[in-house]
């Protein structure tokens, strides 16, 4: 939780509706579950927001228009629309911005910009991140109901041999697609 709340793509779908649905199990604490994923995401939303509160739009514009950047699914386009969502919905659009995928990780970049108050920044970034994750973890819980655990089990080894191959593919995909980039890339110089 704590990357997904800083410019790095891991998406908290697949962090806290998991984690919730070994809860269902009783596996896990469904409120540490809530919490400890709330934690991460204000640690990772302080992180964005100290470093464009100390450093500022250049050295932000200069990382999303970078490799680095990229290779984070960033743009500065996405920090353009996240600085306007800031700025048309005030300071509580870090709360409600929690919300929105596309904005939910970049929103503490223009609070940092902006200079908002810490406090307030944290508190908001608490309460959305906490409904965030309440939601996500509902979403786990439920679907232990639909889907027993061992159930669950059960398919995954019945299409493992199909989850690998995908998972083999969708990265040998990816290999390609950069090389193919790369190459057209060399070839227009």
């Amino acid at each position: 939780m704590l990357l997904e709340s800083t410019v790095i793509p891991v998406p908290s779908e697949l962090v806290v509706a998991p984690a919730a649905y070994h809860a269902a199990a009783g596996n896990l604490d469904i409120f540490l579950v809530v919490i400890a994923s709330t934690v991460g995401a204000d640690i990772g939303a302080t992180i964005n927001y100290v470093v464009a509160y100390y450093f500022g739009r250049p050295l932000i514009y200069r990382f999303a228009n970078s490799k680095w950047g990229k290779m984070c699914l960033l743009n500065q386009q996405k920090v353009e629309h996240s600085e306007k969502y800031f700025y048309d919905h005030g300071v509580a659009a870090t709360l409600t911005g929690r919300l929105l995928p596309g904005i939910r990780h970049l929103i503490s970049i223009p609070a940092g910009l902006s200079k908002m108050h810490y406090g307030k920044f944290i508190l908001y970034t608490t309460i959305g991140a906490g409904c965030w994750n309440c939601i996500l973890a509902g979403l786990g819980w439920y679907l232990h109901t639909i889907v027993p655990e061992e159930m669950l089990n059960n398919k995954i080894e019945e299409y493992s041999e199909y989850i690998k191959i995908f998972f083999i593919a969708a990265v040998l995909a990816a290999i390609l697609f950069f090389i193919i980039k790369k190459k057209m890339k060399s070839n227009k110089s």
